[in-house]
């Protein structure tokens, strides 16, 4: 579980909190958020060619439970509509012996007080309830992730963005900036708690921050407490999305220019793991591995997603180097995001960093991830 340097601390570390832990794998799992089927065809015959060992997906709150369900806990609850798509990835994925991980996240109006789904529920009881049922609605889940970056405010609210200027690198959040990450601090024990009490095995990905932010990332972590006591909340991994736009190699300089503007790229995934460490370990669970969900590299110009690209031959390399660094740092996963490019759609610019071009020939990088 440990990286290097820390093998004097490892051994002190007890039996019975090694118990707690969770165990990290034999290898560095790799995951992919992706399509359950292109053109009526499943993918997972694909996903399974790649190496893959966690299919990534997300199960939207607000639409499952659009209406209070009387039995919030109960999967079977006549308010509940699953996902069929989701029931479909998991038996694949079962067949192709790939894990799933399930991202829950928008909650609905009756939760929210009528706000959008992007809002944090009123009572962290009743994400957690769902948490519950979704775990007793697909047993053979057992990674689950709270949310899918809350330190972007166009996914979660309360957010109050930092002041993007460096007059205010290195500075406190404000009460109102705190606000955010200390709401998604209680939602996110709330599930830890539910989550496990439906299934022990069931492991608990928090966090799941980005390389920047509308709160950066050691600001996010270092402000996720609750409570009057400013309790740290429970999870067994901490997600982060280390996009980039230069080569992971962690000799690199900070991403930001200087580590007072709290941003973490890959290239500072062994500086941001000890922070997460710091601020969310405790005597029970000091190390908090890292589950890198989400990683891409545009090899055309794009305007949905990142104001930057690479040649394919350049994405296969920054790919390799990407594992490199998360075998490094003891990362638990690595996942990537967009199997196939879109087809271009007259001027606009559309989403290049997969790992097959638009016509389905494979880049040089399919073959970097299958190799890992």
């Amino acid at each position: 579980m440990t990286r290097a340097g820390t093998a004097a601390a490892a051994a002190a570390v007890t039996l019975a909190t090694l118990a707690l832990a969770p165990s990290a794998p034999a290898k560095l799992l790799k995951g992919f958020w992706g399509p359950t089927r292109l053109n009526g065809a499943s993918q997972f015959g694909r996903y399974d060619d790649l190496g893959v060992d966690v299919y990534q997906t997300d199960l939207a709150w607000s639409s499952i439970a659009a209406t209070r369900p009387s039995n919030p806990r109960d999967p079977h609850d006549p308010a509940y509509r699953w996902p069929s798509d989701v029931s479909y990835a998991t038996r694949q994925a079962k067949h192709h012996h790939i894990r799933v991980l399930l991202l829950i996240q928008s909650s609905p109006g009756w939760a929210n007080g009528g706000r959008s789904s992007r809002w944090a529920p009123k009572h962290s009881k009743d994400y957690a309830d769902f948490a519950y049922a979704a775990s007793k609605k697909y047993p053979g889940v057992h990674l689950w992730m709270v949310w899918g970056e809350p330190s972007r405010a166009a996914n979660f609210q309360p957010l109050t963005p930092q002041p993007d200027s460096s007059a205010h690198r290195g500075k406190r959040l404000s009460k109102k900036q705190a606000r955010g990450p200390r709401t998604y601090a209680r939602i996110l024990d709330a599930a830890y708690g539910a989550l496990k009490s439906a299934n022990r095995k069931n492991l608990v990905v928090g966090g799941d921050t980005f390389s920047w932010g509308d709160i950066r990332p050691v600001q996010f972590v270092k402000n996720m407490r609750f409570g009057r006591k400013n309790r740290r909340p429970r999870l067994d991994l901490y997600g982060h999305n280390p996009f980039t736009n230069r080569k992971p190699n962690l000799a690199n300089g900070p991403f930001c220019g200087s580590r007072k503007a709290g941003c973490a790229d890959f290239s500072d995934l062994d500086w941001f793991s000890r922070i997460v460490d710091r601020n969310l370990g405790t005597s029970h669970h000091s190390h908090i591995p890292l589950f890198l969900s989400e990683f891409t590299i545009p090899t055309e110009p794009n305007d949905s997603e990142f104001p930057y690209y690479v040649s394919p031959p350049t994405q296969a390399d920054w790919i390799r180097a990407g594992f490199r660094v998360a075998r490094a740092v003891g990362a638990y996963a690595l996942g990537w995001v967009h199997l196939q490019d879109e087809p271009p759609s007259g001027s606009r610019k559309t989403v290049s960093g997969g790992l097959l071009y638009y016509n389905g020939n494979k880049k040089p990088g399919y073959r970097a991830f299958k190799k890992g």
